[in-house]
């Protein structure tokens, strides 16, 4: 049957085909749209500083913003180094140090690429511009301070002294609530300099500034990973610990027994620690990479990723034994807590990098499939054998001029915490 007939044989004039249904419109009142772009106004001023306006941009705003972005990671990392140094002056706090470290490194050795290990650096900046903001911020504070207590020495009921002092408690509160309130806008360091009065008038109109500070604080405070930080520089720690314990423990029995069993201790342990050197640095990066402590004994996959990465592997190792030699000299003499941050400073300085370089020399082994040439793999063994010496050879004689004496050679802040006294 042809289009357009009937079963009887007429022809009928086509049917005009019928408009598609469309579905019912949804109609708001304007009452309802006026509320919610109250709502969005509330979210807009929640999070006023991260607003960004999708529109064309100048070209000196953009390099403004390269400017200032490359400017805050360059000052996160100098933050970050100090906090690493801070924290690892506090004991157990100071496996956190350790652990970043480690993390560091692992990071670098999962994916191959350097900058993965540059862990937190936007966290530790926002750290580092509250704390620089909040010093300058008080020196108007000590200044006032200086003159009340000034005025008090000369005349303790003089008209200064008393005003001083008014003066003073009505600086506390004001510089009180410009610190709560930058530290409420972000605690960027401009935010120290300009308190910004219009919006913190509309802003102290709206209810739930204490809720909202809050769950600001605790997703900052969550993102740094400390527990995880913890529980992984605790985990290197005893991992190290046990490579080290048998060679070490050797190294201070020879000083401590007779002549004859202390030879025989002294040549064990003098033979033990090279092997064990030689290993550990990689075996921990490896460690922090797959997350399991049996990788830290896990000799012969390490055997493997050197021989994709032999050259890679002799820099690192090269790189950690070299800087961690003129960081003993930090301990000839004792050095009381309350300055202890500062030596600390600069061994992370030291130990920061060559993490990174043995996380960057593991990595290239993993991401490699076959293994190199046999004269690179043997040129990088025999090249690895005098570094490896002379740096066990100067960790022994430092017995000799370090304030604990033979008991420092515990103390392998290459391989364990970035701190160079036992009395921390």
């Amino acid at each position: 049957m042809s289009a357009g007939s009937t079963t009887d044989g007429h022809w009928e004039e086509d049917a005009t085909p019928q408009a598609p249904q469309l579905p019912p419109v949804r109609l708001f009142s304007a009452e309802i749209i006026d509320d919610q772009v109250d709502v969005l106004e509330d979210r807009i001023e929640v999070i006023d500083d991260r607003v960004e306006v999708f529109q064309p941009r100048h070209w000196l705003a953009v390099a403004y913003g390269a400017v200032a972005s490359a400017a805050e990671w360059v000052f996160g990392l100098a933050s970050l180094v100090v906090l690493l140094a801070a924290l690892s002056t506090f004991p157990l706090i100071q496996l956190v140090s350790l652990g970043y470290l480690l993390e560091a490194s692992g990071r670098i050795a999962r994916s191959g690429r350097f900058r993965d290990g540059f862990v937190h650096i936007r966290e530790a900046a926002r750290i580092g511009s509250v704390v620089l903001g909040t010093w300058l911020v008080l020196w108007p504070l000590r200044f006032v301070s200086d003159l009340w207590y000034t005025a008090q020495l000369i005349d303790e009921d003089s008209l200064a002294s008393r005003g001083w002092r008014v003066a003073l408690v009505v600086l506390v509160l004001l510089l009180m609530l410009h610190l709560a309130w930058a530290l409420f806008r972000g605690g960027k360091l401009r935010h120290f300099f300009w308190p910004a009065p219009v919006r913190f008038v509309k802003r102290v109109s709206r209810w739930g500034m204490y809720a909202e500070a809050r769950d600001r604080l605790w997703n900052f405070v969550t993102s740094l990973r400390l527990p995880y930080y913890f529980w992984l520089g605790a985990r290197g720690f005893v991992g190290a610990v046990a490579w080290l314990f048998i060679p070490v423990v050797l190294l201070v029995a020879a000083f401590h027994l007779p002549t004859g069993p202390s030879v025989i201790a002294g040549l064990i342990g003098i033979l033990l620690l090279p092997i064990v050197v030689a290993y550990l640095p990689f075996l921990q990066a490896q460690f922090a990479c797959d997350g399991r402590l049996v990788s830290m004994f896990d000799v012969g996959t390490l055997r493997k990723t050197f021989a994709r990465a032999p050259l890679a592997f002799w820099l690192a190792i090269t790189a950690t034994l070299l800087f961690a030699l003129p960081l003993y000299l930090l301990k000839i003499e004792f050095i009381e807590r309350e300055v202890a941050w500062l030596p600390a400073l600069v061994f992370v300085v030291f130990i920061l990098p060559a993490r990174l370089l043995t996380g960057w020399a593991v990595g290239r082994g993993r991401h490699r499939d076959a293994p190199r040439g046999w004269l690179a793999r043997w040129s990088a063994r025999f090249a690895m054998i005098p570094i490896v010496l002379v740096y066990v050879l100067f960790v022994y004689l430092t017995r000799y001029v370090s304030w604990y004496g033979s008991w420092s050679l515990f103390e392998q802040h290459a391989f364990l915490l970035p701190v160079p006294f036992l009395g921390l």
